[in-house]
């Protein structure tokens, strides 16, 4: 289920242990003068933090200080809106230049409030690989992303609004804790995959005073408008329907005039709330309600429907604009969530718009198993400053 195939994919195990008496970087001030929205209001300032106490990583490696934070964040209309995610830095004092970062942008969580990475205490599922990225030296940026941790509606799919969350996530970071580096790369999957390439996209403008090195899309959900095609044409998987119903409830809330029954009928209509819950005893009955869809049951039921669900998911894609650094592309040809092809012509966009893009296809995963060892070694050489041994595809 979508709680927990991507945690298992990044992690086998997680454990969180809080003890001992170590060293670690120190707050960045006392409670009274850490940044707040009020005396500087700009994106990636902290409006609260809380520390939490210091744990192990899952492999027991290294011991990690860890805090919870609401910072200020960018969306793609121009607003700012307050955001939630979690911080982390390694223990014992950082390198010569400090701990270089990365923002980590989540895969599909769901889209209500409670949905959160940063209220639960695995990061539904995802610590262990944050502690993994600890294990290898880095401070940690964790976005929930807009409506996520804080009232919504969160835009699924706007990957510049998700982008600009990863990348005041990291600028939140760098105000709590000291010893943290400018120097920064993003890492994604999914719907983080696509949030990390659009923060890669808006990072030279938006942040002038970060270094991003590189960014990694992990099967990322650049461009979703093939879904309107395969609905119409009753094609879509049901992952592919999944997706679909959650992307129309997050524009339904978002545009109270879209009508949610001018695209569901039959089962999905029935199981609405199932397809696109993300609490558990929901989500437990998945199965159910997956396996009473029919082809027809989600699909515009008229070109006008058609004609706007597929501008807003166009509006919502990448590319949409030149790269600021290097990207890295992973991507399976099993991926029953997003179509081998979509991923194909994303890529060839962004080569025209201009930039460097190395993929890895990988002819046998799915969607949840990339392997994403190359992605992380490939990220360690930009932070290496080695040159890029590739480029656009040909």
């Amino acid at each position: 289920m979508r709680r927990n195939r991507w945690a298992i994919a990044l992690v086998a195990a997680v454990l969180i242990v809080a003890a001992g008496v170590v060293i670690w970087p120190r707050l960045r001030g006392a409670a009274d003068d850490r940044p707040s929205a009020a005396d500087t209001p700009g994106p990636g300032s902290v409006v609260t933090v809380r520390e939490l106490p210091t744990a192990a990583t899952a492999s027991g490696k290294r011991r990690m200080q860890r805090a919870s934070v609401t910072y200020r964040s960018g969306a793609a209309d121009g607003s700012q809106t307050d955001v939630t995610g979690m911080v982390f830095v390694p223990a014992g004092p950082p390198p010569a230049g400090g701990w270089p970062v990365i923002g980590f942008a989540h895969p599909t969580t769901g889209i209500d409030e409670q949905c959160a990475p940063s209220q639960s205490p695995t990061l539904r599922g995802m610590i262990g690989f944050v502690g993994g990225l600890v294990d290898r030296g880095y401070a940690v940026a964790v976005t929930d992303y807009a409506g996520l941790g804080t009232p919504g509606p969160h835009r699924y799919f706007d990957h510049r609004t998700a982008g600009y969350n990863v990348i005041d996530s990291v600028r939140a970071l760098r105000h709590v804790f000291t010893g943290v580096s400018s120097r920064w790369a993003a890492f994604g999957a999914s719907q983080g995959g696509a949030a990390a390439w659009s923060a890669d996209e808006q990072a030279a403008g938006y942040a002038p005073e970060l270094d991003l090195v590189g960014a990694a899309a992990i099967a990322p959900a650049a461009d979703m408008s093939g879904l309107v095609d395969k609905a119409l044409a009753g094609t879509m998987t049901i992952d592919q329907t999944r997706s679909l119903a959650t992307t129309l409830e997050a524009l339904a809330r978002i545009h109270p005039d879209l009508a949610r029954d001018d695209y569901r009928r039959g089962a999905v209509a029935q199981y609405w709330d199932v397809l696109t819950a993300c609490r558990g005893d929901v989500e437990d009955r998945r199965p159910e309600a997956e396996g009473a869809v029919r082809p027809g049951d989600l699909a515009p039921a008229t070109p006008q429907a058609a004609d706007r669900l597929r501008g807003y998911l166009r509006d919502w894609a990448v590319p949409q604009g030149p790269l600021s650094a290097p990207l890295f592309v992973a991507f399976g040809g099993r991926d029953a969530s997003i179509d081998e092809q979509w991923t194909r012509d994303a890529i060839a966009r962004a080569c025209r718009i201009g930039g460097t893009v190395e993929t890895q296809f990988q002819p046998g995963s799915d969607h949840h198993d990339i392997d994403v060892t190359a992605a992380l070694a490939w990220l360690a050489d930009r932070f290496a400053d080695k040159p890029v041994s590739g480029g656009c595809p040909r």
